[in-house]
C-alpha cells in the first residue's frame, strides 16, 4: 500500500504512556509512527517530532485532529517529510564537509536541511546593507537578501521572521528563520523553515553546536 510520510511536531505531557496514549489515537486514522526524536523537554512538559506514514489519499488533517484527541496533547506544525528522522545524520554531515575540498560550503548547505530539519540553509556573508549569499540548498528561495540586518553574527539566535530585512515571499510563506556565525570567517548559515514551526532553544542550540564543530572547516573557504 502506498503511503505519505508527514512530520508532526507535538506538545504533550512528559510522563509514562503519553506516547502510547498517541500512537493508539494515530491508529485510529491509520497512521503508522516511524520514528520520534525529543526535541525539548521541561516544566513537565516534551516537544517531540514524529514521523508518521498515512495510507495515500488520506487526508492529513485527520493527524492533527486525532492527536489532539489527546488529553494534554496539542500539535504544534504538520508538514510533509521525506526521509527520516536520525541523529547520526549531524555526524554524517560534518564526515562529509571534512572530505569536501573547495565545496565545502555548498556541501554544508545541501546537508543542514536534512540534519537539523528545515526547509532550506544558505551561507551568508558581508554586513547587514551588503549581505552575499556564498551557497545555498537547492530548496532555498530564489528571492534575494538584499538586508540582513543581523549581520554580523556572534551566536546562533532565531531570527524574527517578520522584520523588515525579510524579503516578502518569506514572509507570505510564514517561514520562521534562524541563524548562527562560521566562527571568526564573517560567514553565517542561515536556515529557514517554511510555515514553521518556530526554533526550540534547544534546536537553536543544537545549530550552535554543529557550526562550531564544521567552522574550523570552511573557516578558510
Amino acid at each position: 500500500m502506498e503511503v505519505v510520510s508527514y512530520l508532526l511536531r507535538v506538545t504533550l505531557a512528559d510522563r509514562p504512556g503519553s506516547l502510547g496514549l498517541l500512537a493508539m489515537a494515530l491508529g485510529t486514522v491509520g497512521a503508522d509512527i516511524r520514528s520520534l526524536e525529543v526535541i525539548e523537554r521541561g516544566d513537565g512538559l516534551a516537544v517531540d517530532d514524529v514521523v508518521v506514514e498515512l495510507p495515500h489519499g488520506a487526508l492529513p488533517d485527520t493527524l492533527i485532529t486525532a492527536a489532539e484527541s489527546v488529553d494534554g496533547v496539542s500539535v504544534d506544525s504538520l508538514r510533509p517529510f521525506t526521509g527520516k528522522l536520525d541523529l547520526h545524520q549531524e555526524l554524517e554531515l560534518i564526515d562529509a564537509v571534512a572530505a569536501a575540498r573547495a565545496d565545502r560550503l555548498q556541501v554544508l548547505v545541501d546537508l543542514a536541511p536534512r540534519s537539523l530539519h528545515v526547509s532550506w540553509a544558505m551561507v551568508v556573508a558581508g554586513c547587514a546593507d551588503e549581505p552575499v549569499r556564498l551557497a545555498a540548498s537547492a530548496s532555498a528561495p530564489e528571492t534575494p537578501l538584499t538586508r540582513a540586518d543581523w549581520l554580523p553574527l556572534t551566536q546562533a539566535c532565531e531570527l524574527d521572521g517578520d522584520a523588515a530585512w525579510v524579503p516578502g515571499p518569506w514572509r507570505e510563506l510564514a517561514t520562521t528563520l534562524a541563524a548562527a556565525p562560521l566562527a571568526r570567517s564573517g560567514k553565517a548559515l542561515l536556515l529557514g523553515r517554511v510555515g514553521g514551526p518556530a526554533f526550540r532553544p534547544s534546536e537553536v542550540a543544537r545549530l550552535s553546536h554543529l557550526t562550531g564543530i564544521v567552522s574550523g572547516l570552511v573557516q578558510s573557504v
